[in-house]
């Protein structure tokens, strides 16, 4: 199965009005097939000018973004309500894992879903990464944050590693020899900076594994922070380095809770040391 046909799967999006967020030059969901919304952090113009001399971003392939976000509510920049929201890459990089959830629901028509790729830790950059735990998702929510956090930039650059994915699959790595990226004057020197300017530093906020990121929203179910399910779940497929989750609305708790248990069950573990 293909990664549009996991993302979508059991959502049938023909007559519906979508919203895609972060496409660039991938969409998922193409707008001369489908009625679809792109947003984005900037403007088409804008981000061409800052991928120019990317190779791996084609700018002539970019989409017409047509909601920038920004300061203001995601349904104030969307304007209208979507019958389903899709982001590939993105719920990582979001400094308020629950005001981003709470605001994709604002939106969402009666029934309508969410559909994410998520990276899985084990096989990229945040390999030597803690994941994501409560408490951090809390005090985010907490101070309403709208840029990453100087705690969180600061465990990103004192960790983020050069991984070799297949080695991981293949149970090579060895974590003390893995590089990593950066040095603890330059995780101090930018966490300063966020404290004293609130300079915005694009990192993964949060860290996930299909497992451990079910079990963070069976945490955020019993808290009532969030009212979503799981209703699709496709795990990190071998030699890949993403899983991929759908998410519908709900009032009902307890279904709710039993949906993010069974994507925990269904998570396979993969050993990736060296032994």
């Amino acid at each position: 199965m293909d990664r549009t046909k996991k993302l979508l799967s059991g959502l049938s999006i023909e007559g519906k009005r979508g919203l895609e967020i972060g496409a660039l030059c991938r969409p998922f969901i193409k707008a001369a097939e489908h009625n679809v919304i792109y947003a984005d952090h900037a403007s088409t113009e804008a981000l061409r000018e800052k991928y120019r001399q990317d190779p791996d971003v084609d700018i002539d392939e970019i989409v017409d973004v047509t909601a920038i976000l920004g300061e203001g509510t995601l349904a104030h920049s969307v304007g209208t309500t979507v019958d389903y929201v899709v982001a590939s890459h993105v719920i990582e990089h979001v400094p308020n894992l629950i005001g981003w959830l709470n605001e994709l629901c604002s939106i969402l028509n009666e029934g309508g879903e969410i559909r994410l790729v998520v990276p899985d830790k084990r096989f990229t950059f945040d390999y030597l990464r803690a994941t994501t735990r409560l408490s951090d998702v809390l005090y985010a929510d907490l101070v309403k944050a709208r840029f990453p956090m100087a705690h969180i930039v600061m465990d990103y650059v004192l960790n983020v590693v050069k991984l070799d994915g297949a080695k991981a699959w293949r149970s090579q790595i060895e974590p003390g020899t893995l590089e990593r990226h950066h040095t603890l004057r330059d995780a101090q020197n930018i966490a300063q900076q966020i404290l004293s300017t609130n300079a915005y530093h694009d990192v993964h906020c949060w860290v996930f594994t299909p497992r451990r990121m079910a079990q963070l929203f069976v945490a955020l179910t019993d808290h009532r922070l969030v009212e979503l399910e799981c209703v699709s779940f496709h795990d990190t497929a071998q030699d890949t380095i993403e899983f991929f989750v759908g998410m519908r609305q709900t009032k009902d708790f307890a279904r709710a809770r039993q949906s993010w248990l069974s994507m925990a069950e269904a998570a396979k573990h993969v050993e990736t040391q060296a032994r």
